[in-house]
This record gives structure tokens, C-alpha cells and sequence, in this order.
């Protein structure tokens, strides 16, 4: 409990609940989260995305998780599309859905991510943060998220 509230987990929480809306396919809405905390890796300036890959398996499907130490280039969906197909050939099982995929990067383009129509392809972009930012910095962001929630909900009213 004191490492989530040290971590102000709950403030994240809201903040990664809040942000831009992401349109994503029903099959792997709610299951991932944006944006990560993994400052239980140690992330460190020498360090290479093949030492930080992994791979988690069982929620009914595959689910492949690619960690990218830069900010999200196009090129990444391609990479992840390929690592889908791949796992739908050849490690898929009967009973399982299709392979979706999470691609974690230190910066991502909500722009980039929605021109791309990653959803369509089961695959979702979610920033990590390996420290958190400056207090101050993570008030302005709650209060930006809680804007634009309270204006999604506005317009849901209206419409």
C-alpha cells in the first residue's frame, strides 16, 4: 500500500483513464492500461530494447508485448503485425482467440497511433514511465485529463 501511494498509483490511474480516447475493437478493450510505471526494471541510458522484451501468454489469446526505449515510429506496427501473424500460425491454439498485441514506448503519438488504425489490427500503444515526473507535472496532467472527461461527458449529454 505505502509503494502505491509512494508511487501516487492512484493519480496515474486517472491521469492514463483520462487522456485522449482511444478507439479500440471490443476484443481488447479494457485490458490494457496507458501509461505503465516500470521503474522495477532499472531502466538505464545503455541499456537495449532485446534485453527488455517479453512475452505473456493465457488470457484466452496470446498477447504480445513489445518494449521500444524511444518514441513510437510507424515502423513498430509493422514489427508488431509481423509477431501476430506469426503467433497466429504457429503458437495459437484451438480455443483461443486471435493474438493481440501492446507495443510500450517512452513517448507515443495518439495522431500517429489513430492514422494508423492500430486497433483494427488488435494492436495497442501505451506510453511507460520508468520515474515519475515531477509533482507539479502530474497535477497539470490530472487537471487536463479531468477537462477533457468532464467535456466527453458534456458532450455525451448533448448528443
Amino acid at each position: 500500500m505505502r509503494r502505491q501511494i509512494e508511487r501516487k498509483a492512484y493519480e496515474r490511474r486517472l491521469i492514463a483513464g483520462a487522456e485522449v480516447p482511444r478507439v479500440q475493437e471490443s476484443s481488447s478493450a479494457g485490458i490494457f492500461k496507458d501509461p505503465y510505471f516500470l521503474d522495477f526494471l532499472g531502466l538505464r541510458d545503455g541499456d537495449d530494447e532485446a534485453d527488455l522484451e517479453f512475452f505473456q501468454r493465457r488470457l484466452r489469446r496470446l498477447v504480445a508485448i513489445e518494449l521500444k526505449l524511444g518514441r513510437f515510429k510507424a515502423a513498430h506496427k509493422g514489427q508488431m503485425e509481423l509477431y501476430l501473424r506469426w503467433l497466429d500460425k504457429f503458437e495459437r491454439q484451438s480455443g483461443e482467440e486471435s493474438p493481440i498485441g501492446l507495443i510500450l514506448c517512452a513517448e507515443s503519438s495518439h495522431e500517429q497511433v489513430e492514422l494508423l488504425q492500430m486497433h483494427k489490427d488488435g494492436i495497442t500503444v501505451a506510453e511507460y514511465w520508468t520515474e515519475l515526473p515531477p509533482k507539479a507535472e502530474l497535477e497539470r496532467q490530472l487537471r487536463v485529463a479531468l477537462a477533457e472527461a468532464r467535456e466527453r461527458l458534456q458532450r455525451r449529454r448533448i448528443s
